[in-house]
């Protein structure tokens, strides 16, 4: 890893919207419609920040649909490992990102609601 690199990657956390996805995707991979839902941000906001976490090599996305769904990535180096282990362990000390886990475990079992459901094959059609 290059000085240049961690710059970067330091670079992407100081941006409070960014530290608060991060956060989130801590709980697993979610779709951009339930990081706005949680964080009661527009999607060209999340969308920017996620795209830059993305450039960072913090995240990655997949499609599904017309849906992009982002998780954390795999850290691959001491430093990824040392900002998702601070991350994880100091999630409680922010007032913002405890705020924001309540909200996504008060709302779990609502989020993905971008996505369509699944059709039933049991319907018969």
């Amino acid at each position: 890893m290059k000085l240049k690199d961690s710059q970067i990657i330091f670079g992407s956390l100081a941006d409070p919207t960014r530290f608060r996805i991060l956060s989130l995707l801590s709980e697993g991979e979610l779709c951009v419609c339930d990081v706005m839902r949680v964080l009661k941000e527009p999607q060209s906001k999340i969308s920017r920040h996620l795209a830059y976490l993305r450039r960072a090599g913090l995240v990655e996305a997949r499609k599904e649909g017309l849906w992009m769904h982002y998780r954390l990535a795999k850290p691959n180096t001491k430093v990824f490992r040392s900002i998702f282990g601070a991350l994880n362990c100091c999630r409680s000390d922010f007032k913002e990102l405890k705020k924001d886990l309540n909200e996504f475990h008060k709302n779990k079992n609502r989020l993905v609601s971008c996505c369509p459901p699944k059709a039933d094959s049991s319907s018969g059609g």
